[in-house]
């Protein structure tokens, strides 16, 4: 396999310059000027084993993978608010004032482009940097104008573009998203089937730009947009990133059902501040990002199989927008298991967390390693990037896959398999005849 070198500069779009993208940002920058380490990256941090135990072979990803240098990235972003990086990270109130101040001239420099974006399909956002045209098709065009410039401007060879803009509306798939035709028809008669999400998407795809879904919204993940990719030859992955409480039960879930343990209910609720939790106090919003929490447990615990364990669990998500919490959301599960002789037992999950550092080097992994897959040659969906996504993608026919360490596993065999060497099965066979 020919995979094209890594050398130049990576340009690393966001629709959306919030809590997510601005803590991605100055953790990156922060990072190029030695203040701090990047903790939660696979691509800078992980190792990867290569070979048998005995070899004792196992560079860090980044030495073994040619992905791209911290120092050949540069940013740049869309959003309704015309904030520039800096105030809208203090706005945002993520990262305290001793790891922002230094970053101010930096991320000053920063100031999004204006957006393509719509009240109908986020209702509780309001911004003056907007795009205007005469129709959906016409401003996704801007879009593609946008991207031609900032990678001409910034001198970048390759672009990748990862959503950290806000969950929309839940849209379900309909006759328009079927085909590339039906698609761009009804960019042009302004239906209202085609969010925002899906005009960034379909730019992207056709300037020859790999796209990360990091939110619930159904976008990418319509059969005209997958087959488009396919076309052009692009990358794309999603959808939602898996940071808080839905990382913790494809974590739990797994160990469960490993022990084969029964299943009686598991009850989460959230309370967060940030523009995400305000976001999500719209219920058509919060149907968005519900249809994506409630997937994991089913799929992971597969009560078809196993009907006397998981048959019927209770399942029950909530998330409440509480303005002094800000970007620490806190979450809390409950989750009534069975045991030997059906004897109850519970779990109580307490777990504090800051969403967007969480999610901050989600967004570099998956920007790295979409750049890389694009220049290995890759196209359409990857499912090797599941390790990142609350609802992966996956082929059509196909169940996807949640366990945390079943989608490490898959997404360390495909680097090897890449690179030319062999995948890791821990079957041992030096011990059989």
């Amino acid at each position: 396999m020919t995979i094209r070198p890594v050398a130049g500069r990576l340009g690393i779009l966001t629709p959306g310059l919030g809590a997510v993208a601005t803590t991605f940002i100055a953790g990156v920058e922060s990072i190029r000027r030695g203040l701090s380490v990047p903790i939660g990256s696979l691509t800078q941090m992980a190792t990867i084993r290569l070979g048998k135990r005995t070899d004792n072979r196992s560079p860090l990803l980044k030495d073994f993978v040619p992905l791209v240098n911290l120092d050949d990235i540069v940013f740049g972003a869309w959003d309704p608010i015309p904030d520039d990086a800096y105030t809208a990270a203090k706005k945002a109130g993520v990262l305290e004032e001793r790891d922002l101040e230094p970053l101010k001239e930096f991320l000053s420099g920063i100031r999004p482009m204006p957006a393509v974006f719509d009240n109908h399909y986020v209702t509780r956002l309001h911004g003056t940097n907007v795009k205007t045209g005469k129709n959906k098709r016409d401003l996704a065009e801007q879009l593609r104008q946008d991207i031609r410039d900032f990678k001409k401007n910034n001198q970048c060879d390759r672009l990748v573009a990862v959503w950290c803009g806000s969950t929309e509306i839940f849209i379900k798939p309909s006759a328009v998203h079927q085909t590339i035709a039906s698609f761009e028809k009804a960019m042009e008669e302004n239906h209202e089937d085609i969010a925002p999400s899906m005009l960034y998407a379909w730019a992207c795809i056709m300037e020859g730009v790999p796209y990360c879904n990091g939110a619930p919204n159904l976008a990418v993940d319509t059969l005209a947009l997958i087959e488009l990719a396919n076309q052009k030859g692009i990358p794309i992955s999603g959808k939602d990133f898996k940071t808080g409480q839905t990382w913790i039960k494809t974590v739990i879930a797994p160990g469960i059902k490993a022990r084969m343990l029964g299943l009686k209910g598991w009850y989460s609720t959230n309370i967060l501040g940030n523009r995400d939790g305000e976001v999500l106090d719209d219920p058509a919003s919060f149907k968005t990002k519900e249809e994506s929490k409630l997937s994991v447990l089913h799929t992971i615990l597969q009560p078809e199989l196993y009907p006397q364990l998981y048959k019927d669990f209770s399942h029950v998500v909530r998330i409440n927008y509480y303005p002094p919490r800000g970007d620490n959301k806190e979450g809390w599960d409950n989750i009534d298991i069975v045991g030997w002789m059906n004897y109850p037992m519970q779990i109580k999950i307490n777990f504090l967390c800051r969403d967007s550092i969480l999610a901050a080097p989600i967004v570099l992994d998956l920007a790295l390693f979409s750049d890389f897959a694009h220049r290995a040659g890759m196209k359409g969906i990857q499912e090797w990037l599941s390790f990142y996504y609350k609802s992966p993608m996956t082929a059509a026919g196909l169940q996807p896959e949640h366990d945390l360490f079943i989608q490490q596993t898959k997404l360390k065999n495909t680097l090897r398999h890449l690179m030319g060497e062999e995948q890791i099965t821990h079957l041992g066979l030096e011990y059989y005849p």
